[in-house]
């Protein structure tokens, strides 16, 4: 209540909505963007500028309830199309155009002509220099005109190829041996019918893959012993998990006999260890499911990294003369990363960095296209792709908060990669050193409290599961709606006053306009506030369009079955 004076006190004004975040609320209701991103678009013809606002497209809840909810709606899409395939998926890439033919040409000749004077001996150095900058940007030509990957695999623009460490492929002999099968081209799984009903069943797998214990833990993830508990190998595993995932969809299909196609997430555990669920497309036994998992395994060769050299104020020094790190007490260069792997190269008995394996824990079952199974599946795996990998089980007591601490402590010092700053900590150049680097401050994303470890993608797609990328998943559904409203997207025109079509679908394909980030200091940007209102309006009134359409639609079917 306000005072005798009329006013209201500090408490009262506090214990009312903020304005701005209620707005916010509204936004993300309507499925606004609450972080859009302001482009300025510019007629080449006439020079008339436009600031039009495009969605964040975050995947995050925390950041963006309204972009997260449409990726995870549009990925809940993707998998329920690709899972019960009946038909083998088309996937063929365009034919070239004589553009793209022409660049590949010129590159050719160019390339031609620096091997001819490379291997004569005498070339002149300045020559090949000219020639080796025509070859990269003829590279980045044949990358703009739409063409994929390299025109060349190994070698790089000067015709040099950096050698690939080669290591035995043999089996480890602790592992089982797996079964190997003829390959065959087909992605879609086996059909069976029923001899009494004549129906087809088309089954598929919803597969759970978890990793090795670490120790006791109760029912909230916490350890029993912290003390005991082995949290080197939890963020070790946790690094190198995505490579152990890849390994096991490898023997998958060896296994299987066929090209398995599969759509699955990573998740935490309740005490923080990654785990994965995969829907694949067909079945095969669960026995051999279980010795698929038993005998995959991703082994790390990299230098040991067990005893600290450098620590606290005793850190490597950058070097400029040399480009290298020293040891500030002695001088000594720090061995580099090549010469560490070769020392490990060199060394008959040298061990593996770290094992990764999964655990004995393997949970498969079997899925009916059109079941409620198969939808429930589906969002199972769609339920945690908006949070982070932490917010995932939010710590609500102490000790799991503890437990999250702990994990992180373990995660600080240790390498996630060749690049990792930590390196220096063991006496290792890390590779492609630079001034800088300090152990404990890698900004990789593994290192994060977010990420817990995992810094590998959170939605893992095969190529051929849909025979649709995410972008054509997304503009099937700009299709639908656009076509609900009466919209040709074949018509560069706005449209009329009742339907007017967005101006950035309008022109963004086309080659007419340019455009850059504007800043929110321009003096065209409006503030954000003003612009999710404008939104948020725009939202209601393309609402009320679709339902108007819908009901139009269903009015007409109606009509139609009466008459």
């Amino acid at each position: 209540m306000p005072t005798p004076t009329g006013k209201s006190t500090r408490a009262e004004r506090l214990a009312q909505p903020l304005a701005r975040e209620v707005a916010e609320q509204v936004a993300a209701d309507h499925g606004v963007c609450i972080r859009p991103v302001s482009l300025r678009r510019t007629d080449i013809a006439t020079g008339a500028t436009e600031v039009i606002d495009v969605p964040c497209g975050s995947t995050l809840e925390s950041r963006c309830p309204a972009c997260a909810k449409r990726k995870r709606s549009l990925r809940r899409s993707q998998c329920e199309e690709g899972w019960h395939l009946a038909e083998e998926p088309v996937v063929k890439p365009d034919p070239p155009s004589e553009e793209q033919r022409g660049w590949v040409e010129q590159r050719a000749m160019v390339t031609a002509e620096r091997d001819r004077l490379a291997a004569t001996g005498a070339a002149d150095p300045e020559q090949l220099s000219a020639l080796d900058a025509a070859i990269a940007d003829l590279d980045e030509e044949i990358t703009a005109s739409g063409l994929r990957g390299s025109v060349t695999r190994s070698a790089d623009s000067s015709g040099s190829s950096r050698s690939r460490r080669v290591r035995s492929t043999k089996r480890r002999l602790d592992v089982p041996d797996l079964p190997k099968r003829p390959m065959t081209r087909k992605t879609v799984g086996r059909a069976f019918t029923d001899p009494n009903s004549g129906k087809v069943f088309r089954p598929s797998l919803f597969i759970t893959l978890t990793l090795d214990s670490y120790g006791r833990v109760r029912s909230d993830g916490t350890p029993v012993d912290p003390s005991t508990y082995d949290y080197r190998r939890a963020a070790r595993d946790a690094l190198h998990f995505s490579k152990l995932v890849d390994r096991f969809v490898q023997n998958l299909r060896r296994v299987a006999g066929f090209d398995v196609q599969y759509f699955a997430a990573v998740e935490p555990q309740r005490r923080l260890a990654p785990h994965l669920h995969m829907a694949t497309r067909g079945t095969i036994p669960r026995a051999e499911l279980r010795q698929i998992a038993a005998a995959t395994y991703h082994q790390v060769w990299w230098p040991a990294a067990d005893t600290v050299r450098f620590e606290g104020d005793h850190l490597p020094e950058w070097d400029e003369a040399t480009g290298s790190y020293v040891d500030t007490s002695t001088g000594e260069v720090l061995p580099t990363w090549d010469e560490a792997l070769d020392a490990l190269d060199a060394d008959p008995d040298a061990e593996p960095f770290h094992v990764v394996r999964f655990g004995r824990q393997v949970d498969a079952k079997g899925v009916v296209a059109g079941s409620e199974d198969a939808a429930r599946c589906v969002r199972y795996l769609a339920k945690y792709l908006t949070k982070d990998i932490a917010e995932c089980h939010a710590a609500e007591i102490v000790r799991q908060e503890q437990h999250v601490d702990r994990l992180l402590d373990a995660l600080r010092f240790e390498p996630c990669s060749p690049r990792c700053a930590n390196w220096l900590r063991y006496g290792i150049q890390p590779d492609q050193a630079k001034a800088g680097l300090r152990p404990g401050f890698c900004r990789s994303k593994a290192h994060r409290r977010e990420h817990l470890g995992y810094a590998g993608r959170r939605v893992l797609v095969s190529r051929k599961w849909s025979g649709k990328t995410l972008a054509d998943h997304k503009a099937d559904r700009l299709a639908w709606v656009l076509n609900a409203l009466g919209v040709d997207p074949a018509n560069e025109d706005q449209g009329d006053e009742e339907t007017p079509r967005p101006p950035v679908l309008a022109s963004v394909s086309s080659g007419s306009f340019e455009w850059e980030l504007a800043r929110p200091t321009d003096p065209d940007v409006a503030p954000r506030e003003q612009r999710l209102l404008r939104a948020v309006g725009e939202a209601l009134k393309r609402r009320a369009q679709l339902d108007t359409a819908r009901r139009n639609d269903l009015s007409a079917t109606y009509d139609e079955r009466a008459a």
